[in-house]
């Protein structure tokens, strides 16, 4: 059902999380042999623009289900690098949550004015510090004010991956018919790796699941984790992957501008990185004679990262 049928019909904003479409290529893998196909997931179609509208519905549920939280008298609590909040801020004002957020004060300032015209209560931390500052943070308020907030947790919440298990994973499967040989996506939470990767792999064990991360802690990713050096989530398994490759930020730049203006993809600095890692592998597959469905994820789209410098470079 489209989104639109879905609206026509009366449903909720929380209803038109998933079924994203699969966007394909015309320009930056017309090198590539007909044998092997690159495919992105369009995650901005999500309501709040993000794929992290999966994870925050499917935690925030599995919570009420739990009766660990309920509307009008619970406070949302977490750190986030933007998207994730955006969505906690979505789906708490349309279920009746206040939403209090640690986040980064390098955030993008379009993050930032997005979250404050939810009304979500915000705290800047260290931009040096990053994420893992972030996480130090709220973690020290949810351990002194146990009562006052529900600390949703996003990097250690089995509902995370499970988001992604029940639906990212499952559409990818279906859109593809079957066919998907290699996915990959950015590692941030890693919800988004874990889930989607054990679903395809438990309908074919052969698919080739592929990290990806940042290729130094000190980098232009928003939203990446470089997983040697930083805080790694509970719900992440470093032996999952079947492999793991390093993404440069300029690199990443370079993509954003070229998805932009060679494909009319304006997406976002993590969705840039999966399409360079895609590329790679693609390119790799090729050299090789290998046929394949190549599948990553497009977190975002750009227009929460249009203040940055390196789009008109």
């Amino acid at each position: 059902m489209t989104a639109a049928a879905r609206i026509a019909e009366g449903q909720h904003i929380e209803d038109l999380i998933g079924h994203t479409p699969l966007l394909s290529f015309r320009n930056i893998t017309a090198h590539l042999p007909a044998t092997i196909e690159v495919l992105a997931k369009a995650e901005w179609t999500n309501p709040g623009g993000s794929v992290k509208d999966r994870a925050a519905l499917n935690m925030i549920v599995t919570a009420e289900e739990k009766g660990w939280i309920a509307p009008g008298r619970t406070t949302l609590l977490d750190s986030t690098s933007g998207n994730t909040g955006i969505a906690y801020a979505m789906i708490g004002a349309a279920r009746g949550y206040a939403v209090k957020l640690f986040m980064p004060g390098n955030a993008s300032t379009e993050r930032i004015a997005i979250l404050s015209a939810y009304g979500v209560e915000i705290v800047l931390t260290d931009p040096m510090e990053g994420s893992d500052g972030a996480i130090r943070e709220v973690r020290a308020l949810a351990a002194a004010e146990p009562d006052k907030y529900f600390y949703v947790n996003q990097y250690n919440n089995e509902a995370n991956w499970k988001a992604h298990y029940k639906t990212t994973g499952l559409e990818i499967w279906e859109q593809t018919q079957g066919r998907v040989t290699h996915f990959l996506a950015g590692l941030g939470t890693s919800g988004t790796l874990m889930g989607t990767g054990r679903r395809l792999k438990d309908f074919n064990p052969a698919i080739q699941v592929i990290a990806i991360q940042p290729d130094s802690p000190f980098n232009g990713l928003e939203g990446l984790k470089h997983m040697d050096t930083a805080i790694q989530p509970g719900i992440y398994d470093p032996y999952f992957a079947d492999q793991n490759i390093t993404v440069r930020t300029e690199e990443a730049y370079e993509m954003a501008r070229r998805l932009a203006r060679d494909e009319g993809y304006l997406v976002g600095i993590s969705a840039a990185a999966a399409m360079v890692g895609s590329l790679r592998i693609a390119e790799e597959l090729a050299a090789e004679n290998q046929p394949a469905v190549v599948v990553t994820i497009f977190p975002d789209n750009a227009y929460k990262y249009l203040s940055e410098p390196f789009w008109t470079r």
